[in-house]
This record gives C-alpha cells, structure tokens and sequence, in this order.
C-alpha cells in the first residue's frame, strides 16, 4: 500500500476516534460503565432474582420491546411485567429461577449523535439456575445479552433488550 494512502488511512481513523463518531468499549473504571452496571444489577439482582419487578419496571420505556431465542417477543413495559410476575415470580412456582452475570463479560459501548452522548449498548454474558448460590464455574446453562439503553432527561432508560445463544455447555 502507497505510504501516503496509510498516512490518511490512520490520520482518518484518529480523527473520528477524536471526534467520538467511532468509539469502542468504554472503560470498566469509566461512569458510564459503572452506571449501567449498576441498572443491570437493579433489573437483575432485585427485579428477577428477588421478584421486585416494578422497582426494574423503572428503568424500563413503556414501548420496551425484548426479543428472546427462547421465549419469543415481548412488545411492552406492560407485557414484560405480566409474564415475569405470572411465570418465574408467581408465587406458586416452585423452581425459582436466578441470574448471574459473568461479571469480567459486561461491555458498555457508548452511542453519540453529533458529538452527544445519547445511549449506549451493554452486552454481556449470564446464567441462570435454580441454585442461588450457583457459580459460573458449576453451572452448564449460560446465555448472551445485549440491552440498549438511551439517556433522556440525565436518566438511564431501558429501550431495547435480545437475550439469545442461550445454550447448555
């Protein structure tokens, strides 16, 4: 390749990681990605493991739309809340279920217009078992995920949700 076309090719790609139009994973020790972690920990930790579903419901858009590999699409806030509260946190149900995220898996990515911070996508790996004191180590059932989040109004909302590969190792 011609010196003089690298020497653009490198000057180009400096400009736009300068300019913040392409921007790769944020830090671990960054806000943004202790922020969102903490969200993850919110709709997790306290929504799904310990069934405080309204209290994950806030982060949550009205229009949430979650696509699963599994479990098909849920197409609202409303929606979601009714099938967790009627599946893994009925009172009846007999095999709770918990989540675990494989914590050194968690990427933020941040999501500009214009120079302006606006989103961001989380993505990450968990697992699920019955066991609450399960350990990544033990378990053989795990699952990838991706959650878009949009800042509006200095608030961390949830818009978008994919929970796919989920497989048995």
């Amino acid at each position: 390749m011609n010196q003089s076309i690298k020497l653009l090719l490198l000057s180009s790609i400096g400009i736009l990681l300068v300019s913040g139009i392409a921007t790769a994973q944020v830090e671990k020790s960054s806000e943004l990605y202790k922020t969102l972690k903490a969200k993850d920990s919110i709709l997790f930790k306290i929504g799904f493991n310990k069934c405080n579903v309204e209290k994950s419901a806030e982060l949550m858009y009205d229009d949430l739309e979650f696509y699963h590999d599994k479990g098909g699409i849920t197409n609202s806030k409303e929606e979601f809340v009714s099938t967790m509260k009627n599946g893994i946190c009925n009172a009846n149900n007999t095999e709770k279920v918990y989540r675990f995220l494989v914590e050194e898996s968690l990427e933020v990515f941040p999501l500009y217009n214009k120079g302006e911070l606006y989103g961001a996508l989380q993505n990450g790996k968990h697992f699920f078992s019955t066991d609450k004191n399960m350990t990544y180590e033990k378990t053989d059932n795990e699952a990838l995920f991706s959650h878009l989040w949009i800042l509006e109004n200095n608030e961390w909302k949830l818009k978008r949700v994919i929970s796919y590969n989920h497989t048995l190792r």
